[in-house]
């Protein structure tokens, strides 16, 4: 659901308001992952970057399953984006263990730089 909601988020990017979804993505990532690319406005920019960019107002996206146990999941996320190229995304999540606000949730702690899969016609 953590990735879903994620995805979702960024391909309605700007609804509320300008960056809602990056905003959300941000709200997902893992304690540790912000300490590397946070504050939030270093975030949107890394989002905006070449790497992600294709992830903001995306067509469609597709999500598979590569290994899951009680505390990671990894995933495969698939992108088709607005402009008709697909991309593949390693996506990993993780369950937080240490005590605070976010014991017990899942929050994203890694997503792999694109692999360009070509254009669709």
């Amino acid at each position: 659901d953590v990735l879903v909601i994620q995805l979702n988020s960024l391909k309605r990017n700007n609804i509320p308001f300008n960056d809602a979804g990056i905003e959300q993505v941000w709200e997902f990532a893992h304690p540790n992952n912000k300490k590397i690319t946070g504050p939030l406005e270093k975030f949107k920019k890394m989002i905006y970057s070449k790497n992600y960019k294709m992830l903001i107002k995306h067509e469609n996206s597709e999500i598979t399953i590569l290994s899951e146990n009680a505390n990671t999941s990894v995933y495969k996320v698939y992108i088709l984006s607005s402009d008709k190229k697909k991309y593949s995304y390693i996506w990993q999540v993780e369950k937080v263990q240490q005590e605070g606000e976010f014991k017990n949730c899942w929050m994203t702690t890694r997503v792999s730089n694109p692999e360009y899969l070509g254009n669709i016609i």
